[in-house]
């Protein structure tokens, strides 16, 4: 893979910056009351912990990776080098084939969660709701049709948004004066049960969707400045921000209002402001989210763009994909092929939950286990001192992310897995077909690739 074309431009502070918009979007915004009504009590702070946990312990796995591959593409060139000669082709092909329609049903989810929140400002039937979502995918395309450099400023600019609105939230609670009462009550009926398992295992799909995002730095790993080091600090410094962020945020909304409004309301942040502060600063407050949720579908689309490119331009993929803007410097046909898919999703679909539940079914085999798989076979086949950044008690995390993820997919019900599984055995099918077809280039990436990253 060529990755001269790309540049490395991107600092610490911007990939933080687009992780951590990536990562808040609309999401803790509009499953906050389905997490709390899910867990049925004040224990649903539990839930946003857990997405915390998993959230830090898989970044030691993208971690590790991100910084041994730091090129664009991202699991793409993991599951690759990973899985070896033999296998690694085909892993990497399945990542591809599932993120050609996961990706898109992010971008979408995101859409759709903005459409819905736009409600709480102007009252919108289903078809306006739809024109909204597909609105909103259209501009971020628009959008990030420029240059890598003023990315990475738009990124930060989003990002500070991201943080005055949830500065907003959590310092109406505090000044509220019953801040600490959501605590006090979180263990108030808590009785560790198989049940209670069940219910803490489907109300974490929707606290981990509103995680994901923290590896988006390294599908541009072949832009980021000093990849060693700031890719990794990046994602570590992202999930620790973002996890005070929504447990602050919760334990704000959850002392002023009580929990029955909270489950039954469909605008709950907006109506805690209201509750608060009126109505004026509850519609100033909305807008803010809806900027948030835009600066995510920003980030998400951004990250994914990258992924189809590197693996077109490895030669494991469709050519047109590879092709590069001519003075923009950007892979503009993944970028379109996305959003267009993106596009037709956000007015297909209705219910953001649903396609919560099919984004994580997708992609907790094909690339969460299968790249944390991958990353123990890597290190038995080149050694550990072939790492460039080394986890603490390996391999400790890595197995705990597998178990805790194979955990959150029996989560996701029997259809999605079902689902899921047919999904993958079509891919394989697939793959086998184009392959004796037309065969993939076999040579892997190349070592002076990674060593001239590092001096960069």
């Amino acid at each position: 893979m060529s990755e001269h074309t790309l540049s490395r431009k991107i600092s610490l502070l911007q990939a933080t910056a687009i992780n951590m918009t990536d990562m808040v979007g609309i999401g803790p915004f509009v499953v906050l009351s389905a997490v709390a009504e899910t867990m049925g009590g004040p224990s649903f702070l539990y839930a946003w912990l857990a997405g915390a946990l998993l959230s830090f312990i898989d970044a030691n796995v993208w971690s590790e990776l991100g910084a041994a591959y730091p090129l664009a593409g991202g699991s793409y060139n993991f599951l690759k080098q990973g899985y070896g000669p033999k296998w690694g082709r085909l892993a990497s092909f399945l990542f591809i084939w599932q993120t050609m329609i996961q990706a898109p049903l992010v971008i979408a989810s995101a859409a759709i969660g903005f459409a819905q929140y736009f409600g709480y400002l102007v009252p919108i039937n289903t078809l306006q709701g739809k024109l909204v979502s597909g609105s909103v995918v259209i501009l971020i395309v628009v959008l990030l049709y420029r240059k890598i450099e003023a990315i990475g400023k738009i990124s930060v600019l989003l990002w500070m948004g991201v943080l005055v609105t949830m500065a907003w939230i959590i310092g109406s609670g505090v000044i509220h004066g019953n801040f600490a009462a959501p605590i006090k009550h979180a263990n108030e009926g808590f009785e560790f049960s198989w049940a209670f398992a069940g219910m803490l295992g489907y109300a974490s799909i929707k606290t981990v969707y509103s995680y994901l995002g923290y590896y988006n730095v390294c599908h541009l790993g072949g832009e980021i400045v000093n990849p060693q080091k700031n890719i990794p600090k990046s994602m570590f410094l992202s999930i620790f921000g973002i996890a005070i962020l929504y447990l602050l945020m919760n334990i704000s909304v959850a002392s002023v209002l009580p929990y029955q409004a909270i489950v039954k309301s469909k605008f709950v942040v907006s109506e805690f402001v209201q509750t608060l502060q009126g109505t004026r600063a509850a519609m100033v407050v909305t807008v803010l989210i809806l900027v948030v949720a835009f600066a995510s579908v920003f980030s998400a689309t951004l990250g994914y763009s990258r992924v189809p490119y590197a693996a077109a331009a490895d030669g494991a993929f469709f050519k047109i994909f590879a092709r590069l803007h001519p003075t923009k410097n950007f892979p503009y046909v993944s970028l379109l092929f996305l959003g267009g898919i993106a596009f037709i999703f956000s007015l297909v679909f209705k219910n953001i939950s649903d396609v919560v539940h099919a984004i994580l079914a997708m992609r907790i085999l094909t690339q969460f286990i299968a790249q944390a798989a991958g990353l123990l076979m890597l290190s038995k086949r080149k050694g550990r001192a072939f790492l460039p950044w080394k986890m603490f008690l390996y391999p400790v995390p890595v197995i705990a992310a597998i178990i805790m993820w194979l955990a959150l997919f029996f989560s996701t019900g029997r259809s999605l897995m079902l689902s899921a599984l047919v999904f993958i055995a079509a891919g394989v099918v697939v793959y086998f077909i184009k392959e004796a077809i037309a065969p993939s280039s076999p040579a892997p990436l190349h070592e002076v690739e990674r060593g001239d990253a590092k001096n960069m």
